[in-house]
């Protein structure tokens, strides 16, 4: 039965028969974006707990998109409570590129971001990670459109000036004429 079904028109019938096809994909959502089992598993829960809530106030459940936007937002609660955020890790597309040059960008940009303040990640993740529209961050954020734009403004310059320069420099002197 898909979430869009509501058994006897009960939203608690409703969430509870979507439960187990929801289940791995709520929590395979917060993985990918915390990387840390524990995290992921309290912001599920957290996920599973407000939809619970929502259902026996009446609201209909739509489903797993649904879910996945509650998701979101417990994610970024958490993010704001503990002042850090995800590192991107989505697998890399498999393409030409050299794998092992890949996975060391990924490593630097990993690091880079660890280095940056918890807003300005967190800006940068929902945005370039989640591939959120800026609208949509604002929201998830408790901005202003105009003031998350600026944000992230501010985040990508200062994740340009916070990434090291990886181009080996020529050495000068002591070289051949």
């Amino acid at each position: 039965m898909s979430g869009d079904e509501q058994p006897d028109g009960d939203p608690v019938a409703s969430l509870l028969a979507c439960y187990d096809d929801a289940l791995p994909v709520v929590y395979g959502y917060v993985l990918r974006r915390c990387t840390d089992r524990a995290v992921a598993e309290d912001v599920t829960s957290e996920t599973f707990l407000a939809a619970m809530d929502a259902a026996r106030n009446g609201t209909s459940v739509p489903g797993t998109g649904w879910l996945i936007g509650i998701a979101r937002h417990k994610l970024a609660d958490h993010w704001r409570r503990m002042q850090r955020t995800p590192l991107p890790t989505d697998d890399l597309p498999d393409q030409t590129v050299d794998r092992w040059d890949a996975e060391l960008d990924r490593i630097v940009a990993e690091y880079t971001m660890s280095r940056l303040a918890p807003m300005y990640r967190a800006a940068l993740t929902l945005r370039y990670v989640d591939d959120l529209p800026v609208a949509d961050c604002a929201t998830i954020l408790d901005r202003t459109h105009g003031a998350t734009e600026a944000l992230l403004t501010r985040a990508k310059r200062a994740f340009r000036a916070a990434y090291p320069d990886q181009q080996p420099q020529p050495s000068r002197g002591g070289g051949h004429a």
